[in-house]
């Protein structure tokens, strides 16, 4: 397993944070991955400019991995809401994926909601991603049973069918 070298991203890395995520998520070098929209989704994923707004919201952050060259090759955005820590835009390079950068950012993003003492990791998954919903199942979330509409806007991409969001959740009081 890699060692992890986990710090906050800035405002210096949003081009590069932006190229990994379009990378993991969108267009044909996304299938490398196992994480993959293509199919599901058309258009970018994210902008610089949008992950700056991210990372400028109070009680938000981008946490980057970054490689022995000081490359970014991971990413997860965290948001703190109430007692909560929304989890979202988990991101490995897709060459990377299934190498453990995926888990020592989890950990590290239950870490970060612990030391701001939140009692549970909340995120959203499109709910035709089995194998991820799988993924997160292994490391402890559940589905609470709740669902959220899939966004209007094609800043977040252009829907190929019908997609839903559902609600997955880790308590960290157990």
């Amino acid at each position: 397993m890699p060692q992890p070298n986990i710090s906050p991203a800035t405002k210096a890395d949003a081009e590069a944070l932006s190229a990994l995520v379009n990378s993991a998520y969108r267009g044909e070098g996304s299938k490398k991955g196992w994480t993959t929209e293509a199919d599901l989704l058309g258009g970018q994923r994210t902008d610089a400019n949008a992950l700056n707004k991210m990372m400028a919201q109070q009680d938000s952050s981008i946490l980057k991995y970054t490689d022995e060259n000081g490359q970014i090759t991971g990413c997860v955005y965290l948001h703190k809401k109430n007692e909560k820590l929304y989890l979202g835009m988990l991101t490995v390079a897709p060459e990377l994926q299934a190498k453990g950068v995926g888990k020592l950012l989890l950990a590290a993003a239950e870490q970060h909601a612990k030391a701001r003492g939140c009692s549970a990791i909340t995120m959203t998954v499109i709910s035709v991603r089995h194998e991820l919903i799988g993924w997160y199942e292994r490391h402890g979330y559940q589905a609470t049973g709740e669902t959220e509409p899939f966004p209007a806007d094609p800043e977040f991409g252009l829907p190929k069918q019908q997609l839903h969001f559902i609600v997955m959740e880790k308590s960290l009081t157990e």
